[in-house]
Order: structure tokens, then C-alpha cells, then sequence
């Protein structure tokens, strides 16, 4: 059992969308949450879950709207909130921002997509490709669209539509990598993981069944093979479509895809990782008069990939002004709304270094307390790269496909 009404609420407390699925729990009860919201907020015991007598308030903060489902029963508290998050999904498909305005200029939409997307208290159809199949933001197509559901709905593949032909077959699979990475002044990482996501954009006629390979750790255990090029994966989810008892089986990712752009898989990986760009910074100060920075930064990767974007901020004293910089590559701002100078490089070619130079003057009295230094932060994109290694291959079949890979690096460095 899911909920038996939801909620779409301003950040007072006021409906401004209800759809009571039930009839078991009474469209007033939602007048109690804001108070007991507040009240925890006031004892700082804030919780995802709100009791008030025999009726539990489930929800999630979106932009500036509350999204509140109410049950009575005792039932699966993350069916609720995976739905709840689904919501949002659908709606930010639909109106591209999720807010109150959205809401308000289109309720006769969303009270449509309500009725879809649950049906006495179940979640029902949740994909937004098949929902704007039938559900248009166009008034006329609302009044001439079509008389009944597509089949799509009812089938047992009920993110894919019947009928798709398409002159040249492809799919094109990206697989996405954003590390998170810590390390302390002496150089040692205190904090390392990879979250990563494997997106395809998918062109293919008819039925398509596709099955991936990747040098996973647990497959090649099974198998026999070694583990010199195998990665570990953690946290595996997988799009709706993949079949999971496969998956356990051997290891193969085995799914019929949704037509166009979805994410297949994302996963995360623990394993601890060197710095793909190494940054030293050395401060000196003269006199209590003046400030110099000195940044040097060295990229650790291979000298056939290339970073881009490359964002380096630097923290600076909070007094600081009359800036001036030099830098043997890219350009330097002071963001004194931030307390740092922005390094910006725009191609960084791997096992290249590169230095930069800040010049700050300091008010003829020093603040009497030290101040504390924030870590330095580096944020960059490598095509073609993941930093785990891991491999998506075809198994069995042929069918035509591109591949692209990204590292992302985001976090600060001592």
C-alpha cells in the first residue's frame, strides 16, 4: 500500500493540489502538517515522517513547494517516497521547473497526471515518455487526443511503445564519472568515491533486446578470469527495464530499452584514488600589509586525455583587496562575495604544469583572530576518461553503437 492522498503544498502550509485516492483519511488532516512541521523544526527533531493520531505525513521539499502523502496504514514507507520523487521527475519533465507558478498555470495537467500516475493509493504508469503519449499540454489535442490508453500501459513493457522504425539502427551509451575527493595539506586522501552512471541514447526499431557486459569484479570471480581489469562495483541501481534475475544470474545486463535518452545503471565505488589534477598552494604575508599566493597545479593523469574546464578556487583572507594576478595559463578573478580567487584554465593536457600568482594588499591592522583556511577546490571534466576503468561491451548480437566516457572531478584539495 502506497498513500492514500497527496498533497502539493506552498511553503505556508497552503494546498494548492490534493487528490484523495482513498476517502480514508479526511483532505483536512493536511491542516496539522505545517504545525507539527515547525514544532520538530523548533526541537530539532526533523523527520521525514510526521505522526499525528492515526494519520502518518510522508514528505519532501521540492523548490518552494512541500509534496505531502498521508496514510493510515502501516505501509511501505520507500514505495512513498520513491513515488513522491517520481513526482517530481514527471512534473519537471512536463514543465521543465517544478514550482509553485508551474503548479498554479497548469493544474488541470497535473490533476490529469495524478489520476495516472496512482490509482487507489498504487502507483500506476510513471514514465513520462508514455505519459505524454496521451497527456498533452496542448488544449486541443486534450479535447480531440486519443479516446483510450495506449496499449503501451497495459503491456508488460510498459516503457516502450509499439511500432518504432527507424532507418539506421544505433545506440549510443555514455558512461558518466563524478569523483569525490578530500586530501589534506600533507597530501594524504582522507576521503575518495566514485559515483558513476551509464546513460544510452537508443535509435532502434521494433522489440530490441540488448544484453551489456562489464569487467565486474563478481563476474570475473565466476567466470574464472583475472582481476587486474575488473572494478567493484556498490550501490548498483538499475532502470526498470533491466531484467535483475539475469543480472544475479550471470552477471549480464540483459533489457528491452526505452525509446530515446534514459539511464540504464548508476553505481558507486570506494576504491580510493590519487588526484587527477595535484594543486599546492603556499601563502606568504609581508609586513601585515600584503598578501601573495602562489597556486601550482600538475595534471596526474595521461598525457593522451585533456581536462576541460578546469575551475580552481582559492581561498582568501576575508580583509583582502587590490588584487593582482599572473598566470603561465588560463585567467584569475577575485570573487570577494566568496573569499577566493577563481582560477579558470580552459584545456588542461594530462602531465602538464601550470602556475598562478595573487597579489593582495591587507588593512594596516590584522584581525587579532585567526582566521580559519578552507580547502582548495578543483572541479574539471575529462572526455573519454573514467577513473574507475570500468568497460561496457555488447554480449551477443550485433547492432550498432557510439561510446563516450567522462570524468568529473569535483571536490576540494588541500
Amino acid at each position: 500500500m502506497a498513500a492514500s492522498a497527496l498533497f502539493i503544498l506552498d511553503l505556508k502550509g497552503k494546498p494548492l493540489i490534493s487528490r484523495n485516492y482513498k476517502g480514508d483519511v479526511g483532505l483536512g488532516e493536511i491542516e496539522h502538517f505545517m504545525g507539527l512541521l515547525l514544532q520538530r523544526e523548533e526541537e530539532g527533531a526533523l523527520a521525514p515522517l510526521l505522526p499525528h493520531g492515526h494519520v502518518h505525513f510522508l514528505w519532501i521539499k521540492h523548490a518552494n513547494l512541500y509534496l505531502v502523502a498521508t496514510t493510515k496504514k502501516n505501509g511501505n514507507a520507500s514505495l512513498v517516497y520513491s513515488f513522491l520523487y517520481k513526482v517530481v521527475e514527471v512534473f519537471c519533465e512536463y514543465f521543465k521547473e517544478l514550482e509553485e507558478e508551474s503548479i498554479r498555470d497548469n493544474f488541470v495537467i497535473v490533476y490529469e497526471l495524478l489520476d495516472e500516475l496512482m490509482d487507489f493509493g498504487f502507483p500506476q504508469t510513471t514514465d513520462s515518455k508514455i505519459l505524454q503519449e496521451y497527456i498533452t499540454q496542448e488544449g486541443n489535442k486534450l479535447e480531440t487526443g486519443r479516446s483510450r490508453v495506449p496499449t503501451t500501459v497495459t503491456n508488460a513493457v510498459s516503457w516502450r511503445s509499439e511500432g518504432i522504425r527507424y532507418k539506421k539502427n544505433e545506440v549510443f551509451i555514455d558512461v558518466i564519472e563524478s569523483v569525490n575527493l578530500l586530501v589534506s595539506a600533507s597530501g594524504c586522501v582522507l576521503l575518495s568515491e566514485v559515483m558513476g552512471t551509464i546513460k544510452l541514447k537508443v535509435f532502434l526499431s521494433g522489440m530490441p533486446e540488448l544484453r551489456l557486459g562489464l569487467n565486474d569484479r563478481v563476474l570475473f570471480e565466476l567466470t574464472g578470469r583475472g582481476k587486474n581489469k575488473s572494478v567493484e562495483l556498490e550501490d548498483v541501481k538499475f532502470h526498470q527495464c533491466v531484467r535483475l534475475s539475469r543480472f544475479d544470474t550471470d552477471r549480464t545486463i540483459s533489457f528491452i530499452p526505452p525509446d530515446g535518452d534514459f539511464e540504464l545503471m548508476s553505481y558507486r565505488l570506494s576504491t580510493q584514488v590519487k588526484p587527477l589534477i595535484w594543486v599546492e598552494s603556499v601563502i606568504e604575508k609581508f609586513s601585515h600589509s600584503r598578501v601573495e599566493i602562489l597556486v601550482k597545479a600538475k595534471g596526474q593523469f595521461k598525457k593522451q586525455s585533456v581536462a576541460n574546464g578546469v575551475e580552481i578556487a582559492v581561498p582568501v583572507p576575508s580583509d583582502a583587496d587590490s588584487p593582482k594576478f599572473k598566470t603561465s595559463v588560463g585567467s584569475a578573478k577575485y570573487v570577494p562575495e566568496r573569499n577566493l580567487v577563481l582560477w579558470t584554465i580552459k584545456s588542461f593536457p594530462g602531465g602538464k604544469e601550470h602556475l598562478m600568482r595573487a597579489h593582495f594588499g591587507l588593512p594596516s591592522v590584522e584581525k587579532e583572530e585567526e582566521e580559519g583556511r578552507p580547502p582548495v577546490a578543483v572541479r574539471f571534466e575529462i572526455p573519454y576518461f573514467t577513473v574507475s576503468g570500468i568497460q561496457v561491451l555488447p554480449v551477443g548480437g550485433i547492432w550498432g553503437w557510439g561510446g563516450y566516457g567522462a570524468g568529473r572531478e569535483h571536490g576540494p584539495g588541500g
